[in-house]
């Protein structure tokens, strides 16, 4: 009795030095309106386990190792302090407390973190761990019973009337286990029977966790035979609606094995959660920062080799460097900002052979921060299913879409889709979210139900093209053949690189030589080169361009903006098409990833000009030439095996430069009062 009473006494203590006692007479305020008059009340008090060790050890372990005894500590006190203080008259006794403890953090020891890599499902202690993962799969939000009121069906036993028997839920417990048929008084053991208009119901929803290393299963490589396992967690009121599929989140749970027999289920009652990211902010490699000092005096240099290096494993330099440079910029400008707004930038590549392009993807979706690779068998977006634990609603599993957020998401060869996905995709493409119809009466619900969900992710795909025209490098762009894909899927997509059709003979024989060579000899260089870059060069220059923050200049911003108005003028004058505001979008976002990628935090009118050229060669693409007449490979003009050749690029862009404000100038009335004429 002695060390209740002083757990007790250390549990007032902490509430009146926390804050929760003055929280607790707050919510008792909110009980007095007469027109609601439940059998049981709910309060939830936040704890900080390392305050409470501090204060005492006991009570601090008790509350990491008993959290059931814990609460019931705390009811006692917060009952006493309700009666006390006369804060509600609606509380007669201390079973209608319902008091939820919520943990604010836990002790960073092993012992209290679970890893979903290789949690234990064995009868253990029910006590708080910490747990980190990405949500898979959710259902709709259902009812449970958050406590119930029984009455004695003795009428001559005290408990045939007031609030003696009460039943509320606790962690892992099952439906059956808070309202029942079978209960028997504590007194007169006469049978209880539910006082139903009293029966308090609470918000319940289903989520499944997986660690996030079993995403890298999806990327297309095999990491060996290892087998990942979700596990389902139970939000409860306020935590519904808390999380989102696809995201990461770290949850505070306690375990709990429910029978149902014959079978038993192992689960979690989340008791917090919060939004988890990894911050990693990795420092760039020596060799880059080398190239970095080496290139200083040209600003399109450093972004230039880092393309023309990437890759060499898979593709002779010089071969597909618009395409390295497109895939370098998607993976550097696809992020989620605090506020949680996304950026993307879709990729998608027009080619007559997309063996060796889809390898080169392949690889690059190895540097995301988190890549799918979509199979055109499996499910793009969601996939429906019955609940399995009980809850009889519908159980919505996450796509590749969905499971890619906030990184790529690679669709491969689009020729393998029928006319429906793609018409489904380019709406995604468009909305950026999709619509998941639920059918209530398959599902156990009254009424149908519709769904949407955000979709924050970039979208890399490959077509092949129907024409063979054999051009030139240095013949004009013009309108591609997109074969299966329909003009408006690709408008939707935003950046188009066209790779395959103009390189010739000269380039089909370099890639033999260069399979051949790696066949025969694995892994080694036949370039050999004064700047050589692993990948994980490539993986920390990628993330560390991610985290930066950039600010757009006035010169960048007027150029974008006098090429925009000025490609929409001649647009339509000539061939009647309209440019579209998503333009301008794709236009800043390349801006601001050339910037970052050049490692920069200022948008410059170089970057602008990149911008630019990219857009341009797809818009051409899309709709033929225009005023502006550019080379196909404009951003890589010319072989830049050497200085030299880096000198010629940088003349030929700054050409291009001067190119681009004259378009403006000519379509763009009143361009030059913003745009400093060079």
């Amino acid at each position: 009795m002695t060390e209740l009473f002083t757990l007790k006494e250390s549990v007032l203590f902490y509430l009146d030095r926390s804050g929760g006692l003055q929280k607790l007479v707050d919510d008792c305020k909110l009980l007095n309106d007469p027109q609601q008059v439940d059998a049981v009340y709910r309060f939830k008090i936040s704890v900080n386990p390392s305050d409470l060790i501090e204060l005492d050890p006991v009570l601090g372990h008790c509350v990491l190792h008993d959290p059931l005894r814990a609460t019931v500590l705390f009811q006692s006190v917060c009952f006493l302090a309700i009666k006390t203080l006369s804060l509600t008259e609606k509380i007669q006794t201390a079973s209608q407390v319902n008091v939820t403890l919520i943990f604010t953090n836990l002790p960073p020891f092993p012992e209290y973190t679970l890893d979903l890599c290789s949690f234990p499902r064995v009868y253990g202690p029910m006590r708080p761990v910490s747990m980190e993962g990405v949500v898979i799969a959710m259902t709709r939000i259902t009812k449970y019973t958050q406590g119930a009121r029984f009455l004695c069906t003795n009428d001559d036993c005290p408990c045939s009337t007031g609030f003696h028997h009460i039943r509320v839920h606790a962690p892992g417990a099952t439906e059956s286990a808070t309202v029942r048929n079978d209960f028997i008084c504590m007194i007169c053991s006469s049978q209880l029977k539910e006082d139903v208009k009293f029966r308090v119901l609470g918000d319940k929803q289903l989520v499944e966790l997986i660690h996030v290393e079993a995403l890298d299963v999806l990327r297309g490589h095999r990491h060996g035979s290892f087998r990942y396992q979700s596990v389902t967690l139970f939000l409860r009121d306020e935590l519904c609606n808390s999380v989102r599929i696809g995201r990461l989140y770290k949850v505070i749970g306690i375990p709990a094995l429910v029978h149902q027999w014959p079978n038993m289920t192992w689960s979690v009652e989340a008791n917090s959660i919060q939004l988890w990211e990894p911050k990693d902010c990795p420092e760039v490699s020596p060799r880059f920062q080398q190239l970095l000092n080496w290139t200083a005096s040209s600003p399109w240099r450093f972004s230039a080799i880092v393309a023309h290096c990437f890759g060499l494993d898979l593709a002779p330099p010089a071969l597909y460097n618009t395409l390295k440079l497109g895939l370098l910029l998607s993976l550097v400008q696809t992020r989620t900002d605090a506020d949680d707004s996304f950026h993307s930038l879709d990729v998608l590549v027009v080619t007559s052979d997309a063996l060796i392009l889809d390898r080169l993807m392949t690889f690059s979706l190895s540097l995301a921060r988190r890549g799918i690779r979509h199979q055109a068998s499996g499910e793009m977006f969601t996939s429906l299913s019955r609940d399995e634990h009980g809850a009889g609603t519908a159980n919505i599993h996450a796509g590749s879409a969905l499971l890619a957020t906030g990184g790529i998401c690679m669709l491969g060869d689009l020729g393998c889709y029928k006319k429906d996905k793609l018409d489904h995709i380019q709406s995604v493409l468009e909305s950026h979210s999709v619509s998941v119809f639920i059918p209530g009466k398959k599902y156990g619900e009254d009424a149908d139900q519709q769904l949407s969900f955000p979709v924050q992710c970039s979208f890399w795909g490959l077509t092949h093209s129907s024409q063979c025209s054999g051009r030139t490098d240095s013949a004009v762009l013009g309108t591609a053949e997109l074969g299966p894909i329909p003009a408006q899927f690709a408008e939707a997509f935003g950046l188009v690189i066209q790779c395959g059709d103009r390189v010739g003979e000269q380039a089909v024989h370099a890639q033999s030589v260069h399979t051949l060579q790696q066949a025969m000899q694995p892994g080694t260089q036949p370039y050999p080169s004064h700047w050589e870059f692993s990948t994980q060069d490539y993986k920390e220059l990628v993330a560390h361009c991610q985290n930066l923050q950039v600010e757009l200049s006035p010169e960048a911003e007027k150029l974008i903006h006098g090429y925009y108005m000025a490609s929409r003028r001649a647009r339509t004058q000539s061939q009647g098409v309209k440019i579209s505001l998503a333009s301008i979008k794709l236009l800043l976002s390349l801006a601001e990833a050339h910037c970052k990628l050049c490692l920069r935090t200022r948008v410059l009118e170089e970057d602008a000009v990149v911008a630019v050229l990219l857009c341009e060669n797809s818009v051409t693409l899309k709709h033929g030439a225009s005023a502006l007449i550019i080379p196909p490979d404009a951003v890589f003009p010319c072989d830049m095996g050497d200085m030299e050749g880096l000198q010629r690029r940088d003349m030929i862009l700054d050409e291009l430069h001067q190119n681009i404000l004259r378009f403006i100038y000519t379509y763009a009335p009143g361009a030059d009062t913003y745009i400093a004429e060079e």
